[in-house]
This record gives C-alpha cells, structure tokens and sequence, in this order.
C-alpha cells in the first residue's frame, strides 16, 4: 500500500546500492533507477550521493529516509492488522535460514505450515547462520532458523532443540572403528571444515579450542561452503568432518559414511530468531511457535530413529 518510491528508495539507501536493491526488490536495476529519479523529481531535490562504489544520503535525503521508515512501518501494520481480521493467515513471509536447516529440517517444517495456511507464501533466503542473523538483526528478514546461539542485542531467540555433532568419514577409515574420538584423536588427521560464519566451522573450533588445541594444529585439507561437497570428500576418503546428525542419517543407512560422537558430545542448537522490537503479525508469530514446536519433535524423533 506504501508508496512504490518509497520502498525503492528506502531499499538503495539501506543496501547503499542500485544493483544489490534490484535484488532484494526483484525488480531490474533501471526500473529502480526510474523509481528514483521520479522521488528526487516530486521533492525537487537530489536525494542519492552517487559515487565511491557505494551510494550515500544527501541532507534532504537522511530527512526522506527517516519518513520512509515510519511510513513503510506503519504501512506493514496496517496491512497486517487488516488480514488478521479473517481467519486465514495469508501473505508472505521472509524467512532466513542456514544451509543445513533448509537442506534436512525445512523441507518437512514448510511442508506442516503450508498444508495448515496454503496461502502464506515462504520466501527463503538460504546462507550461514551468521548471515542469517545479521540479516534478521537488520529487520531484513520475518524470522530466521539458524545454529548458533546469538547474544545479538537486535535480536529475539527461541532455544527450540538441538542436534548431535558426529565425525564423518569413509568407513574404510582408521577414524571409523572408534566407538568415541576426542579432538586429540583427531589431530594429524585430514580435516575438511566448513566456510567461516558457518555454525558448524565456530563450533568445532571451540571444540578443539576446549581441549587445547588451536584450529592452525589440525590437517585441514579442505573448506567448504558445501555440505553435499564436505559429505563427498569424507565418502571419498579424502579426510574426516564434522556433521549434524541429520545431515547423514540417508548416508549411515546407504554405507556411504560411517558417523563416530565426539567425545565429549557436541550439539548445534537449533533457534528460530526474530528481529527485536519491531512489529510482529500474527503471521510471523504463528510461524515462530510453529517452528519451534516442530524442530523440537523432529529432533525426539531422529533421537529415537539413532
């Protein structure tokens, strides 16, 4: 219902650029440059500093985009206090999560919701936990499901559950006839971690950093964004990883990859997060106590299917 200028505006100012606004607003970068060419014309003054690789506020436009936050604010209220006069939820909603929620946990959670509120419309935006909290911090996102525990202070958490952390490996590998390993059991070996930001990388540092030893003493032969690709290379007999619990269990049960527990145990949380002191639809609230119910049944249920 806002102004469509506005919104662009409010979307280049924020992103600080024409290209990465485009995206976010799924539009082409000249209808932004339209967009924004029609704003400066109605105020008659330029709003936008081009230049420097990156796009900054004139005066006039620091006064436009502390109104444009109020109005696209009360704008979202508006729409959301209207539709919730109706029974049923519908309407988009933006969700963050990371890599491994969105490949093993989401699928089944947006599969529940949907067939409870068809005409909610899930737009996901997958990356690392900590992109995904830095983007729920920024009130670019409804709410995220991540792996870390955030002490964020724009952020709201919920502790839904958590999943056991097992070493992966080929089954042919020295590691595989261990019933527990430590992490010096684990030095000297061939270690294939994940992308820094991910949950998973930050919690087997500190793992190793627990007992001693610093992440520079281990053999990492591999660090990877992927988790099909960290699975692979495990398979292959390239090295050992570290992996949820949920990520492996179709590999387990096909001889793929043998799973030994660290010892002591390691567990990623899992969380649903929100962004702190903003509106809340009830859209966005029924989605966060979906979510956090249901990770906390599916994780009674992989502990039973272990």
């Amino acid at each position: 219902m806002a102004d469509r200028r506005l919104q662009v505006f409010h979307a280049v100012a924020k992103h600080g650029s024409f290209t990465r606004a485009a995206e976010h607003l799924f539009m082409t970068q000249p209808a932004v440059t339209f967009q924004i060419k029609q704003l400066e014309e109605h105020f008659n003054t330029r709003l936008l500093d081009r230049g420097h690789g990156r796009v900054g506020l004139t005066p006039a436009g620091e006064i436009v985009f502390a109104y444009a936050e109020r109005i696209l604010g009360l704008s979202d209220e508006l729409e959301a206090r209207v539709s919730e006069l109706t029974d049923e939820l519908s309407g988009y909603l933006n969700i963050g999560t990371s890599t491994t929620i969105a490949a093993y946990w989401l699928p089944h959670l947006l599969e529940g919701f949907k067939r409870r509120y068809p005409r909610v419309i899930p737009r996901v935006v997958v990356g690392n936990s900590q992109l995904t909290e830095d983007r729920v911090a920024a009130r670019d996102l409804d709410v995220g499901l991540i792996e870390i525990v955030t002490d964020q202070p724009g952020v709201e958490r919920r502790s839904a559950a958590r999943d056991e952390l097992l070493v992966i490996c080929h089954p042919g590998h020295p590691l595989a006839r261990a019933k527990k390993l430590t992490a010096q059991e684990l030095v000297g070996h061939a270690f294939i971690t994940r992308d820094p930001g991910n949950a998973i990388h930050v919690l087997a540092e500190q793992f190793f950093q627990a007992a001693g030893i610093g992440i520079e003493e281990m053999s990492v032969c591999a660090e990877l964004g992927s988790l099909a690709s960290v699975k692979h290379l495990a398979a292959e007999g390239l090295g050992f990883a570290i992996a949820s619990s949920a990520a492996i269990q179709r590999d387990i049960r096909e001889g793929r990859l043998a799973a030994i527990p660290l010892d002591p145990p390691l567990y990623t949380p899992l969380e649903v997060i929100l962004p702190r002191d903003k509106f809340r639809s009830r859209l966005i609230t029924t989605f966060a106590d979906y979510a956090t119910a249901e990770f906390a049944h599916m994780a009674t249920a992989l502990l039973k299917a272990l």
